[in-house]
């Protein structure tokens, strides 16, 4: 008897998990086909569908969402913002958000920083110390994987492979994304995540209280309903 709440909490958590995935995804979707429905035309589109569909949300629910972001569907009053910082020991931060209300927003994320020893910077105190880029990560534990990665994702138009650990990351242009990643994958190998991002020219590592406060604020961050995705420049172990 005593299991029975326990798994049954654990499917709550993640239902709630999986509900909060969907409900950033759905935002991703809503915002992009503002500039065309169709994917073929839409680069921005094809990222967001490839990630909500390799999310399993039903393609009902992404057209909605497609529906609603081209004016289709009734109005979107959504906003995209972007917030640079700093966290603790001055780890730089950029804070992605989609709201319709910027003002609850900008508070949430300030009362985020301050709890955890961070503050709001001005635009462009941190951007210079990222760069936009595509990023698809694959698992090369598999013998020989790894040199098939480099030899594929090279020919089809990366800048670099990172190996790290049993991980390698590809990275590329956001012009060449697309290319690179129809590549790798019509060579058999799937991504464990394909998204552009803004990765940080340099890390700065991060250790102790400093990296645990850290992991807290992310995972504050994560939990605000209106943050889209947050990088950050600290070099921390998974």
């Amino acid at each position: 008897m005593g299991r029975g709440p326990s798994i049954e909490n654990r499917k709550n958590a993640e239902d709630a998990r999986r509900g909060k995935i969907f409900t950033k995804l759905i935002r991703e979707i809503t915002i992009a086909a503002r500039n065309g429905a169709d994917p073929a035309g839409n680069a921005r589109l094809r990222v967001a569908m490839d990630k909500a569909l390799s999310s399993n949300m039903s393609k009902d629910t992404i057209e909605r969402a497609i529906k609603r972001g081209s004016g289709a569907d009734g109005a979107d009053d959504m906003q995209e913002l972007r917030y640079e910082g700093y966290g603790p020991s001055g780890v730089a931060l950029i804070i992605d958000a989609m709201t319709d209300n910027p003002v609850r927003t900008v508070a949430d994320v300030r009362h985020a920083l301050s709890k955890h020893g961070g503050n709001l910077g001005t635009s462009g105190s941190v951007a210079f110390q990222f760069k936009r880029v595509g990023e698809l990560v694959f698992d090369t534990s598999a013998a020989g994987s790894e040199d098939t990665l480099l030899e594929v994702a090279l020919d089809a138009g990366a800048d670099d492979v990172v190996a790290e650990g049993e991980r390698g990351t590809v990275l590329c242009a956001p012009d060449a994304f697309e290319d690179v990643k129809k590549a790798l994958t019509a060579a058999g190998l799937s991504p464990l995540s394909a998204d552009i991002v803004m990765r940080p020219e340099n890390r700065v590592e991060v250790s102790g209280e400093t990296a645990q406060t850290l992991r807290d604020l992310l995972d504050w961050l994560d939990e605000l309903d209106d943050v889209q995705d947050v990088y950050h420049n600290a070099a921390l172990g998974d």
